[in-house]
C-alpha cells in the first residue's frame, strides 16, 4: 500500500509516527527488549504524550532474527498465527553505551542506543540491510486505518524474489504485491498462493510473519526499499541468512516446513474429464481405452465438478444418472493400474443435504449477527465450511472417507481464495487474517484424511489456493490459463515463483485451461508439461486427448510421458531432496546459479532437479533463445554438446526443446517406461556427462519410500570411468559415458569404461 505521495509528503489524509530512537534497552539471555519513542527524547517532559513502539529481537534458529514490534498490545488480534519453528538456539547479546547487538549464527543485529533509529542486519563483517531514519512506525490512512510498517533498504544492484506464486517478471523490484489470496487466473497480478517472505540476491530473505494482508511495496513507492505494511498493532518478520538462495530456502522451510513426499504413481501422466465438458463412464472408458491403443502411459484419471450433480456441490454423491454403478466404475478402473482423483472444494450448495445438517450441526461459517454465510457465487446459495471447528473438520473429512472406501486415491482441492472477511470463526479466529490462511486449514484437513487412510507416503492433493505452509501439502498446480503461449509463459512464471517461496512441487494445465489450444499449444505445452515435477491434462469445455488435436500430438505426448518415466530415478531423487532440504524440484535459473548475472532475470527456462537445464519452446515455429551456463553441457535428447556461458538460438519441431545435462552430472535413468512407479535401481543406467579428471560423484538411487534404494560411486581418472556399488540390492546395473557403455549383471558391484 502506498502511503506517500512521493518521497517527501504524505499522501492527503494519512499521517505516520516512526521511531525515532531506541530509548531504552534491557536485555536477558535470549533477547532485547527496545522502547522506541516517536520523537527524540530529549528531556523528560518528552515522554509524555505520543506513541511508544515496543521492538523485541530474539532468534528462533540459528542464522535467523525475529523482530516484533508492537504499538497497543492489547489490540493484537489471539490469532490463527503460522507455525512457525521455534529452536530458542544459543545467542550473543552485547550491550554498551551506543549500541546493543544480538548474534545467532553467522547473523547479527544492532540497535543504535541513540537517535536517529537504526537498526542494521550484518553477517560475516557485511552489513545486509537496515531499517534506518522513517523506517519502523505506526500510519493511519484517510479513513483513520491503523498500519505498523516497515522499510529495509535495497543497496545498489539488489534484485528481489518471491512473494509466492506471481504470474509477472521474476524479479519483483518496481512492484506493488498485496498477500491477499484471490481467485484471478494466471493473467493478473492477483494470485491463489500468497507468501509474505522474499528473499534477495545480497544473501538473506525476510519473511513477514502475518497470515492476513501483507502489502509490499518492492522498490516501489520509495526505489531503494522494500516496504511492508500490515493493518493493525502488530508487525513481526524474521531475517533470514544464506548467504545463497538455496541456504535460505532451506532455513525458511526449517521454519515453515518441508514439502511431504508425493508417491511415486503421482509423477505420471494424469488425465481429466475436463470441467464443463459431457461425460459419464463410457466417455471415461474410451479415453482410458484411447490411452492403451495409442500405447500412451497413464497413471490417474481425474473427475473434474461434475461427478456430482449440479447445484449440488458438494455433497460427495456420485451423479446416479451418468455414474450409476461409481464403486463398479472405480474397481474396473483400477484393475487397469489407475489411480483416481476427484475434485471438491469447500463450499456446501444451498441444494445439497449436506446444506441443513451442517448448518444444524454449527460446521457453516457464519456472520456476526449468527446467520449462515451465503452467497449465489458458483454455487447457488454456497456456504463455507468453518475449518476452524475441530467438529466441522471431523465432518468434512467423514465424508471424504467414504470416497477413499469407495476406492479414491487422491483429492483436488479446488478454490478456497475468496473467503470473506464478514464472518465469526467458531474460534474466535480474526476474519482478516483468516482469509489467507483458511487455505491452509482446508488442505491440511483433505490431506489429513488421505494420510490416514492411504497412509503418510500416500497422501497427494492437487491444490489451488495457499500461504505459509501450505508447501507441507503436495502438489500443487497454477491455476485457470488461457490456452495460449503467453498464458504458458505466465503459468511458467508461476511456477518458478512459487517455488522460491518453498513449495516444492508444482503443476499445470496442459495445454492451458481456458478454451481450445491450437494443435501447436498443445504440442509445446506437453514437453513443457511432462518436465514439470507433475503433469495433467485438463481443460474446461474441451477435452484434453491428444487424438483429437491431430496424430502427432499422440506421437508427442508417447514421447515424453516415456522419457518422464525413463527420467524417474532422477527426478525421484529431486524430490526426495525437496522434502529433506526445501528446495522445488523446478528451480529457477537464479536459484541454481547465484554467481551468474545473466541468471538473475531468466524467467522463460528453468532447472529441473540439480543438472538438467529445461526451456519451454514459446512458439509454433519453434524458434527460441536460451542462456547456457559456464560449462560443456549436453543435449539429453541427441547427445551433442553446447557450450556456455552464452545466449543459444535454436529451432525445435514438437519432438524437441533444449534439454540439457549440467557438465559433470551423472544422471540415473530407469528401465522402465510405462510408469513412473517402479524398482528404480534394478537396470538403472548411470549416464555420466562431462566429468572432470580427478572428480567423482556419489549417486543415490532413491526407493519408492523416498530411502535409497542404491547408492554408487562414480569417478574419472584420465580416460577411464569407474562406478561402484555401496548400497543395494545386487541387480543389474550399467554406467555409461560418451556412448561408451558397460553393464554389470546381478551381483556385479564395479564397472569400468574406457574412453
Amino acid at each position: 500500500m502506498k502511503f506517500k505521495d512521493g518521497y517527501w509528503r504524505m499522501r492527503p489524509g494519512v499521517r505516520g509516527e516512526y521511531a525515532a530512537s531506541a530509548h531504552d534497552v534491557t536485555a536477558d539471555t535470549a533477547s532485547l527488549r527496545v522502547l522506541a519513542p516517536t520523537r527524540p527524547i530529549t528531556r523528560r517532559g518528552n515522554t509524555i504524550d505520543g506513541p511508544v513502539l515496543r521492538v523485541d529481537l530474539s532468534s528462533p534458529m540459528p542464522d535467523v532474527i525475529r523482530v516484533r514490534a508492537v504499538h497497543f498490545a492489547g489490540s493484537v488480534p489471539a490469532g490463527p498465527a503460522f507455525e512457525v519453528r521455534d529452536e530458542r538456539p544459543g545467542v550473543e547479546i552485547a550491550v554498551d553505551g551506543e549500541e546493543a547487538g544480538l548474534t545467532s549464527g553467522a547473523l547479527t543485529v544492532r540497535v543504535r542506543r541513540d537517535a536517529p533509529w537504526e537498526l542494521s542486519f550484518s553477517a560475516g563483517g557485511r552489513e545486509l540491510t537496515r531499517s534506518a531514519g522513517k523506517s519502523l512506525g505506526i500510519v493511519h490512512d484517510a479513513e483513520d486505518r491503523h498500519f505498523m510498517i516497515e522499510h529495509l533498504r535495497l543497496s545498489a544492484g539488489e534484485l528481489v524474489y518471491g512473494l509466492g506464486e506471481r504470474f509477472g517478471a521474476l524479479v519483483r523490484n518496481g512492484q506493488a504485491v498485496d498477500s491477499w489470496n484471490d481467485d484471478g487466473g494466471t493473467s493478473s497480478e492477483l494470485a491463489y498462493k500468497n507468501v509474505p517472505f522474499y528473499f534477495t540476491n545480497r544473501g538473506y530473505g525476510v519473511f513477514v510473519n502475518h497470515p492476513g494482508r501483507v502489502s509490499f511495496e518492492v522498490a516501489s513507492e520509495s526505489v531503494s526499499q522494500v516496504q511492508f505494511s500490515t493493518e493493525g498493532h502488530d508487525l513481526e518478520y524474521l531475517i533470514i541468512h544464506g548467504p545463497s538462495p538455496a541456504d535460505i530456502l532451506r532455513r525458511y522451510t526449517a521454519l515453515t516446513g518441508r514439502p511431504a513426499l508425493p508417491p511415486a504413481w503421482s509423477f505420471g501422466l494424469w488425465l481429466s474429464t475436463s470441467f464443463t465438458t459431457d461425460y459419464d463412464e463410457a466417455t471415461v472408458t474410451s479415453f482410458v481405452d484411447g490411452m492403451a491403443e495409442r500405447d500412451l502411459p497413464l497413471s490417474v484419471f481425474h473427475f473434474d465438478c461434475f461427478w456430482m450433480r449440479q447445484y449440488r456441490w458438494c455433497d460427495f454423491e456420485w451423479d446416479p444418472e451418468v455414474f450409476p454403478d461409481p464403486e463398479g466404475m472405480l474397481r474396473r478402473l483400477k484393475e487397469r493400474g489407475l489411480r483416481v482423483c476427484v475434485w471438491l472444494n469447500p463450499y456446501i450448495g444451498q441444494a445439497s443435504a449436506l446444506f441443513d445438517e451442517g448448518a444444524a450441526a454449527g460446521h457453516l461459517l457464519r456472520r456476526p449477527d449468527g446467520t449462515v454465510w451465503q452467497d449465489d457465487h458458483w454455487q447457488a446459495g454456497r456456504a463455507l465450511v468453518d475449518f476452524t471447528s475441530p467438529a466441522a473438520r471431523e465432518w468434512y473429512a467423514g465424508k471424504l472417507r467414504g470416497l477413499l472406501d469407495m476406492g479414491v486415491d487422491a483429492f483436488k482441492t479446488d478454490f478456497g481464495e475468496r473467503i470473506p472477511t464478514d464472518v465469526a470463526y467458531a474460534d474466535g479466529s480474526d476474519p482478516e487474517r483468516m482469509h489467507n490462511y483458511y487455505s491452509l486449514l482446508y488442505n491440511q484437513t483433505v490431506h489429513d484424511v488421505l494420510a490416514e487412510r492411504r497412509g503418510a507416503g500416500e497422501a497427494v492433493l492437487f491444490a489451488r489456493s495457499a500461504t505459509v505452509g501450505g508447501q507441507r501439502m503436495p502438489v500443487h498446480w497454477g491455476g485457470d490459463c488461457e490456452s495460449t503461449y503467453e498464458a504458458m509463459a505466465e503459468s511458467l512464471r508461476g511456477g518458478l515463483s512459487l517455488g522460491m517461496a518453498g513449495f516444492g512441487f508444482w503443476s499445470h494445465d496442459i495445454g492451458g485451461f481456458e478454451g481450445r489450444p491450437d494443435p501447436a499449444v498443445f504440442k509445446r505445452w506437453v514437453a513443457f508439461g511432462l518436465l514439470s515435477s507433475h503433469s495433467r491434462l485438463h481443460g474446461s469445455g474441451s477435452y484434453r486427448v491428444p487424438w483429437l488435436f491431430d496424430e502427432e500430438s499422440v506421437e508427442v505426448l508417447r514421447l515424453f510421458t516415456r522419457l518422464k518415466a525413463r527420467l524417474m530415478p532422477y527426478l525421484y531423487g529431486a524430490a526426495v531432496q525437496a522434502t529433506t532440504d526445501g528446495l522445488p524440484m523446478m528451480r529457477a535459473m537464479q536459484l541454481e546459479f547465484p554467481g551468474d548475472r545473466a541468471c538473475d532475470y531468466l524467467d522463460a527456462q528453468y532447472m529441473l532437479g540439480p543438472d538438467l537445464l529445461v526451456a519451454p519452446v514459446l512458439s509454433t515455429e519453434g524458434d527460441i533463445s536460451y542462456y547456457v551456463p559456464e560449462g560443456v553441457w549436453t543435449r539429453l535428447l541427441d547427445g551433442r554438446s553446447v557450450t556456455g556461458p552464452g545466449w543459444r538460438t535454436e529451432r525445435h519441431g514438437f519432438d524437441s526443446l533444449p534439454l540439457l545435462v549440467r557438465p559433470g552430472a551423472v544422471i540415473a535413468t530407469g528401465a522402465r517406461e510405462d510408469r513412473p512407479d517402479y524398482d528404480y535401481a534394478d537396470g538403472v543406467t548411470l549416464d555420466v556427462y562431462e566429468l572432470a579428471d580427478g572428480a567423482s560423484r556419489t549417486v543415490t538411487v532413491p526407493a519408492l519410500d523416498g530411502g535409497a534404494g542404491a547408492v554408487f560411486e562414480v569417478s574419472r581418472a584420465g580416460d577411464r570411468v569407474r562406478a561402484r556399488r555401496v548400497q543395494g540390492s545386487p541387480a543389474p546395473w550399467r554406467l555409461q559415458s560418451a556412448g561408451i557403455l558397460g553393464t554389470a549383471e546381478s551381483g556385479t558391484d564395479h564397472i569400468e569404461i574406457t574412453l
